[in-house]
């Protein structure tokens, strides 16, 4: 439990964020893959990323930490096949998806992937079919955890996903990528795509583009090529700040070595939809991904905005934050074809409907999504107490809520932030906000 009060200092100054999860899973399986010695720089410690890191680890793969956040991974001797394991991958889906594609396409290897009770209600359906199609031998729970994976020779395949999923496109290509053949994805629309340009910059045999069938992503049987890897910022910590910057009064921050890929930089869209004042400096690659400094002030005057279609899986991850972005804005905001948000950390949207109506934001529920109707006056004076329900992204949210509410907001199991963001509200205190906690 934690207890914020509103403070009312605007937000100065600049921060690096940290380091981009999505990425630092990628990273720390793609090493392990390479049967040689490399360098990650900028590595994330959420708890999410380190259950990854402990899972290779566990198959013999060697870490030395050179500094917190720089690492040599060490993965020369290939893994230890001799006995069968049982994963635990905490209370990530990404872990669990991507390692099910992966490992069930290596030869002798038997595993079971476990994971708490959050990530047990998580639906597993969408990379079991597939794989399964592969030839893939898994056992689930009716299509949940625990997933138990007899690693053998698979088949390739052409599929059609039916959700645009960077999870089960990765997971596919990390079936693809130990099979003869040419594995291929399509997806109506292009999800995040942090695998497709890690695996070209290890020099993997992929080619992506677009089809009449939707974009797609096809692999061959490849041997990696070993390259250090620096890990950018990542954007969906970096949109929390963004959101805060842009409704404290006389706000002005500066967020460092962001990235913003296209595929996660929808929030930036929504931000030219609403009038935000911001601007990229110092724009460059780095790993294969595009990154900028992020600069944000305050806007008195935030323009409503409408989430559909392409853009969703640009920012699935945002959208609990953007709509407190919405609370804010003058007029009606919509945000719909985004029905898997029911199937994160928590049904995010039910949870953040009966967040925003517990303040005084008129929200109304729909199947896929929202529709918020704004308070440009800003200000609620309402001691609340928010349930979390372990959603790291709904705990974030509901605190950025709390800096405009003249009383107390208590956030019941505030720490579950931990799983992907440990820093987050040291950040806050380096931008000059007294936290009250």
């Amino acid at each position: 439990m934690a207890i914020f009060k509103k403070n009312n200092n605007p937000l100065t100054g600049e921060i690096t964020i940290p380091s981009d999860k999505s990425i630092t899973h990628r990273a720390l399986i793609f090493s392990a893959l390479l049967k040689d010695k490399i360098k990650i720089k900028n590595i994330s410690l959420g708890q999410d990323c380190l259950n990854t890191l402990n899972i290779f680890k566990s198959l013999g793969v060697k870490y030395e930490f050179l500094s917190k956040k720089e690492i040599i991974v060490d993965s020369s001797k290939g893994f230890n096949l001799d006995k069968d394991y049982t994963f635990d991958c905490g209370n990530s889906g990404t872990t669990t998806r991507l390692l099910a594609g992966l490992f069930s396409g290596i030869e002798g290897l038997n595993c079971t992937l476990i994971g708490d009770n959050s990530l047990s209600k998580r639906p597993m359906k969408r990379v079991i079919e597939p794989l399964s199609l592969m030839g893939a031998d898994i056992k689930s729970n009716d299509f949940k955890i625990p997933l138990e994976i007899k690693g053998k020779k698979l088949n390739p395949i052409t599929y059609k996903s039916k959700i645009a999923s960077a999870q089960v496109k990765s997971s596919i290509l990390l079936a693809g990528l130990n099979t003869n053949g040419v594995t291929k994805t399509f997806e109506n629309h292009l999800s995040r795509n942090h695998s497709e340009l890690m695996l070209e910059y290890l020099k993997a045999n992929i080619k992506t583009g677009k089809e009449d069938e939707g974009y797609f992503a096809k692999i061959e049987k490849s041997n990696l090529k070993a390259k250090d890897i620096e890990i950018v910022g990542d954007i969906s910590s970096a949109a929390f700040f963004m959101v805060a910057a842009a409704i404290v009064p006389n706000s002005k921050i500066l967020i460092k070595n962001v990235g913003i890929n296209p595929t996660r930089s929808g929030i930036l869209d929504i931000f030219k939809q609403s009038c935000i004042k911001y601007s990229l400096l110092n724009k460059k690659t780095v790993s294969n991904e595009p990154i900028a400094d992020i600069l944000v002030e305050y806007t008195s005057n935030i323009k409503p905005f409408i989430i559909q279609g392409d853009i969703v899986p640009r920012l699935i991850d945002e959208i609990p934050i953007l709509s407190v972005l919405a609370a804010y804005a003058d007029g009606k905001s919509i945000i719909k074809d985004a029905s898997d948000l029911r199937n994160k950390e928590s049904d995010r949207i039910k949870n953040m409907v009966d967040a925003l109506n517990a303040f005084g934001i008129k929200t109304i529920e729909k199947d896929d999504g929202f529709e918020i109707e704004g308070n440009k006056k800003g200000i609620i004076s309402k001691d609340i107490t928010f349930e979390t329900h372990l959603d790291h992204r709904l705990a974030m949210s509901y605190f950025i809520l709390s800096l405009l509410n003249e009383k107390n907001t208590e956030i019941l199991n505030f720490d579950c932030t931990n799983t992907s963001f440990p820093e987050f509200l040291d950040l806050f205190k380096d931008l000059g906000y007294d936290c009250g906690k």
